[in-house]
């Protein structure tokens, strides 16, 4: 079985070797950019890892792996457009080093190289693979209206959040592990069992993603912490603080949402001492243990041999220890 890190190098040497048009540069030029920018390559190295565990190959997933990864780097590319972000992968995001509308048209783009690559599969299971990557699409752009929805509301409760981020994030990365199942000839038990256990383990990405935003490392999570408090963005710590904290707690922490002119340091602060006061740090640790543990359950019902499943286990402590 390939380790994750040798499923992403395999991704990443699969990319490098991909020949884009040249013409018009305007169009293509961001293409190459957002794809030579790194990333986790989290989701099509599930795809191959989740292939191989039933097929002991993975040569057939290469190409639908490639269009998860093309898929999720478009949302990526038109999120930064709709959320104003300058920097991605501590990198000018498309739009600000070309501009809005350049970035727009190369995100459409690679919404339909997704489609050209996911569609490199056995026909006999085609109709599988365009009907679950279609569903998990939509769902994805729910899951950013929604996230949209939530900068206009002063209070999102902590459920509805997590429906979010599981339509946002969790669905792609159980979709990825999915897709690498239905293309490694897995039943349909043990596909479902396998959708669970990808569902579970994102969600614990994502409240992770949040912690690390807050908590992170600068020399290691690669920007300075803080950028969600700063943003006001609704995350798993912010919305589990309003529904935790004292009268007191609430007016402190809304008193730093609603500035409009603020010194950034004293707002980080300032929000970061009500999480403290609030454990909210141990909390979302606990979470994302529970969401670890249900993903393990999952994994443990899958009925492969269980030291196939070693290199997927590792994912586990892999997303438990990481600190980007």
């Amino acid at each position: 079985m390939y380790s994750f890190n040798e499923s992403r190098e395999i991704i990443n040497n699969t990319i490098s070797k991909i020949n884009f048009a040249d013409d018009p540069a305007e169009l293509f030029d961001p293409i190459k950019y957002t794809l030579s920018t790194g990333g986790k390559r989290l989701r099509p190295a599930l795809v191959l890892m989740s292939c191989e565990l039933f097929s002991g190959k993975i040569d057939e997933a290469i190409m639908p792996a490639l269009g998860i990864e093309m898929f999720h780097n478009f949302t990526l590319l038109h999120d930064d457009i709709m959320d104003k972000s300058p920097i991605r992968r501590n990198k000018p995001t498309i739009h600000k080093k070309w501009n809005e509308n350049i970035a727009i048209l190369s995100g459409d783009v690679m919404s339909i190289l997704s489609y050209k690559y996911i569609t490199k599969c056995n026909k006999e299971i085609l109709p599988s693979v365009i009907d679950l990557f279609n569903q998990t699409a939509i769902m994805v752009c729910k899951g950013q209206q929604y996230d949209m929805n939530f900068e206009t509301l002063q209070t999102v409760t902590v459920d509805e959040y997590l429906n979010m981020i599981e339509l946002k994030t969790s669905v792609l990365i159980a979709a990825s592990i999915k897709l690498g199942a239905i293309l490694g000839g897995a039943n349909q038990v043990d596909i479902n069992h396998m959708y669970n256990f990808g569902c579970n383990l994102g969600m614990a990405f994502q409240i992770q993603d949040d912690l690390l935003d807050v908590y992170g490392d600068l020399k290691v999570f690669g920007k300075k912490p803080g950028g969600d408090i700063i943003a006001n963005k609704k995350t798993y710590l912010l919305v589990k603080a309003l529904e935790i904290a004292s009268s007191e707690q609430k007016v402190r922490i809304y008193n730093q949402l609603k500035k409009k002119s603020f010194d950034t340091d004293k707002k980080i602060n300032a929000i970061l001492s009500v999480y403290n006061e609030l454990n909210i740090k141990d909390i979302s640790i606990a979470l994302i243990k529970e969401y670890l543990s249900k993903s393990k359950s999952d994994l443990e019902k899958v009925s492969s041999e269980n030291y196939k499943k070693e290199q997927l286990k590792e994912l586990f402590e892999i997303l438990l220890n990481r600190n980007k």
